[in-house]
Parts: C-alpha cells; sequence; structure tokens
C-alpha cells in the first residue's frame, strides 16, 4: 500500500512519510545547479575514462584514446634535462679540475652538482655543509686536511677513499701502544704522560712535570708520524696534534684512549659509486666549503 502523502503544516512542503519523535522529514528536492554539476561530473569521468589510463587489469591497463603516460613524460623531462646538461658536462669531463675552477659557467654547474651528490652520499657521514660529526667523521670545511686539501688531494681521497678494500686507497694505521701489560708497549703512567706532553703541543698541558716526562716517549714512539712539533704528516694521514681540532675526543682521557687502543675510520672507494663528472664536481665543492687549499 503505496505511503500517503502529507504535506508539512509550516512549510507546505510535502513529506516523505518518515517521522521521528513528532519531527517529519521533508521531501525538498536537490537544487538544480547541484543536480547538473552531478550529470556533468558524470559525464566528464566517462570522457576521461576514454582519454586517459584508467581502468587496471591483470597484465596492465586501458592506455586510453591519447595514449598519455605520466612516467613516459616524466622520462622526456629527464632526457631534455640530461641534454641541457650535456656540454656541461662534457666540459666537467675533458676539463681538468684547475680548469674548472677558472671558468665560471664550469664552476657554477661544478658546484651545483658537486652540492647535490654531495647531500646524497656524502652529508649522512661529514654531515651537511662538511661540518663534519663526532666520532671520526671529519670537518671538511676547516684547514686541517689528513690527506691534503688542494683539489687534486681531495679528488684521490674521493676516488679511492681510506682504509677500504681498494687497492689503491689511503691507508694509514697506528699501533696500539697499550693492551695486556706484558705485550703493552708502553705502561698506562707512560701513556699518561704521552698525552699530557701532546695536550703541551697545543699549550693545553696543566702538568708541567708529565708532559717533561712524556716527550722523549713522543719523540721515541709519535715524532716519526706526528711529526716533533705535532704537525702531522699528510703523506701518512697522521693528523696535527698542535691545534685545537680534533677528529675524536681531544681531552686527556680522549687522548689516553687514543694512545692505548686507537679506533680509525674508514671511507669507501667512490669511483665504483659514481661516475667520474659528479666525482669531480665533489671534489670542486668540498674545495670550495672553506677549508680548501
Amino acid at each position: 500500500m503505496p505511503t500517503k502523502v502529507e504535506k508539512d503544516l509550516y512549510t507546505g512542503q510535502a513529506t516523505t512519510g518518515h517521522e521521528w519523535d513528532g519531527i517529519r522529514e521533508l521531501n525538498t528536492p536537490l537544487p538544480r545547479w547541484w543536480l547538473w554539476v552531478l550529470y556533468a561530473t558524470i559525464a566528464w569521468s566517462v570522457v576521461y575514462f576514454i582519454l586517459y589510463p584508467a581502468i587496471p587489469g591483470l597484465s596492465g591497463y586501458t592506455k586510453g584514446v591519447l595514449g598519455y603516460s605520466s612516467r613516459v613524460e616524466i622520462g622526456q623531462k629527464i632526457a631534455a634535462a640530461k641534454a641541457a646538461q650535456g656540454k656541461y658536462l662534457d666540459g666537467i669531463r675533458t676539463s681538468s679540475l684547475a680548469d674548472i675552477r677558472k671558468d665560471d659557467r664550469l664552476l657554477r654547474f661544478a658546484l651545483a652538482g658537486g652540492k647535490a651528490a654531495f647531500a646524497d652520499n656524502c652529508a649522512p657521514c661529514h654531515a651537511v655543509g662538511g661540518t663534519g660529526n663526532p666520532g671520526g667523521y671529519p670537518s671538511l670545511a676547516d684547514d686541517d686536511w689528513l690527506w691534503g686539501g688542494g683539489l687534486e688531494e681531495i679528488h684521490e681521497t674521493i676516488l679511492f677513499g681510506v682504509r677500504n678494500e681498494d687497492d689503491d686507497a689511503r691507508t694509514s694505521e697506528m699501533p696500539a701502544f697499550g693492551g695486556e701489560e706484558e705485550d703493552a708497549t708502553l705502561t698506562p703512567e707512560q701513556i699518561a704522560d704521552v698525552a699530557e706532553f701532546v695536550l703541551s703541543l697545543g699549550k693545553r698541558s696543566t702538568d708541567a712535570a708529565a708532559a717533561a716526562r712524556g716527550a722523549p716517549l713522543y719523540k721515541e714512539h709519535c715524532a716519526t708520524c706526528h711529526g716533533a712539533a705535532g704537525k702531522g704528516d699528510r703523506d701518512q694521514g697522521a693528523p696535527r696534534l698542535a691545534d685545537a681540532i680534533w677528529l675524536r675526543d681531544g681531552s686527556k682521557d680522549g687522548i689516553v684512549a687514543q694512545i692505548a687502543k686507537p679506533t680509525m675510520g674508514a671511507m669507501p672507494a667512490w669511483r665504483t659509486r659514481l661516475d667520474a663528472e659528479t666525482i669531480k664536481m665533489l671534489a670542486v665543492y668540498v674545495h670550495a666549503l672553506g677549508g680548501g687549499e
């Protein structure tokens, strides 16, 4: 039996016949403009399904009349960008590092490319801007360099890395002067004296007597690598000890620990991971961070 249609007493609008707690639901039609918008969106969806890829399947998807693909479009944009960069990359490839520095256009391109490559590959260890991280990740923005801060030296370090499996990697080893008493090169007391002498090289010693006792021990065991005045040796990757820049803990306790049982980091050889042009741009960028020589 059909529902009896009633009209609302106050608005005169027909009701749906539903009532809740004395409240009757009005059968108000949707606005015409709203319905036309709905119909237009339905029509547009049908057109879209015809023109563009839309329906996935087990082995693919509908290609659409236009055959549009965002992946293809991105590929085309990447190809266009590479083509636009081609002349600069050719210049980087065929120019020496010194010549890149002299050419304003190549230099700007190398700095931009090097910055992007540094953020992707180097910043996790050396931090953004090359400021370094505690625990053996050196700053690249100061003037202390283990292996040299010239363009060629930086380029070589990036190419071959440090203490890795590459045959041409830069390698240096610091012996452990502590250890078991019968095997130790130096006693704990002697190590403490050497550490005090090392502090004196940077005018930080607070125990002149201990520094004096450590001087001949330093000369015998340490000066060959670090130099008599603690200026380091870049051919061996031996750091300076006479300044305030320390790769690890520069306190007396930290120096004692490093003498007794040294810890040494490693750096991968990037020539197996990055192309030659990117490595050149990285060298130019690192050199420009502030500490390049």
